[in-house]
């Protein structure tokens, strides 16, 4: 088992132990609910269960047997293809802060690029940055690093969220040594 699909177990176990449920059960409650999409599930998971985000989410994948890969790699979609699927339309003009952000986070070494549905997870041992459209007028980077310093440009998100901060970027020239700093702080940390 890799360790991707190991951490991914190792959640679901928690999760059981937190809750008090096995998986069967928690299916169960997928199936009694009527409900079918993802996002409704999770809230539903966070609000009956006091799940965070995270651990939610990742219930209802497990659950489902989905997540934002499989249905890129359903698609067909790898690589650039994803990246043509996700700056598209209206959000096209955006693909250049991508390549901005992407060209400097190549030099920090070696991790993972994981397509999802509308973004790209970054990783290591653990994921680092989610890189995608946040609309149609900026690119959302997602942080995962502790206690950066305080800054404008950093949104701190809550403890649910799956990124501690999010940095909007509108023009490629803001993708400049401060972002790039903290999106390396969040790569060292998470190797």
């Amino acid at each position: 088992m890799d360790n991707l699909k190991q951490a991914v177990q190792a959640q679901i176990d928690h999760i059981q132990q937190k809750t008090g449920r096995s998986f069967a059960e928690l299916s169960a409650m997928v199936t009694d609910s009527g409900l079918t999409q993802h996002s409704r599930l999770r809230d539903m998971f966070m609000r009956e269960l006091n799940l965070t985000y995270g651990d939610a989410n990742a219930l209802v994948h497990a659950i489902l047997q989905s997540d934002g890969t499989r249905a890129a790699e359903a698609k067909g979609l790898s690589g650039d293809a994803v990246l043509d699927e996700i700056y598209t339309g209206p959000k096209a003009s955006l693909r250049p802060i991508h390549a901005a952000l992407m060209a400097e986070i190549v030099t920090f070494g070696e991790f993972e690029t994981l397509p999802k549905k509308g973004y790209v997870s970054l990783r290591r041992k653990k994921q680092f940055a989610m890189i995608g459209p946040g609309n149609n007028t900026w690119v959302e980077v997602g942080i995962n690093s502790k206690d950066l310093a305080a800054d404008a440009r950093l949104l701190e998100q809550p403890g649910h969220a799956m990124c501690n901060y999010v940095v909007r970027v509108t023009d490629p020239a803001q993708v400049d040594t401060t972002l790039i700093g903290w999106i390396r702080t969040a790569f060292e940390g998470a190797g």
